[in-house]
């Protein structure tokens, strides 16, 4: 399993983008990814920040249904 470590805002976009997310919405300093497929659509709420912490980081990634091991891929 990929050790994750505290990203930016704007890696946690690239990466996201790379995994077929695309920028839906944003209210206030969060902006929310969207990725459809078929039936299914995986929604993941991310904090516009210069460095979000490990544990919001691992919150995205659960909420994108991305293991760690893909997130290092990307």
């Amino acid at each position: 399993m990929g050790r994750l470590r505290p990203l930016g805002f704007r890696e946690i976009k690239r990466r996201l983008e790379a995994a077929g997310f695309v920028e839906v919405s944003q209210k206030g300093s969060h902006v929310k990814f969207a990725r459809f497929s078929g039936e299914r659509v995986d929604t993941a709420i991310v904090p516009r920040k210069l460095e979000v912490p490990v544990g919001t980081l691992r919150s995205i990634l659960n909420q994108a249904n991305l293991d760690s091991d893909t997130w290092e891929e990307l």
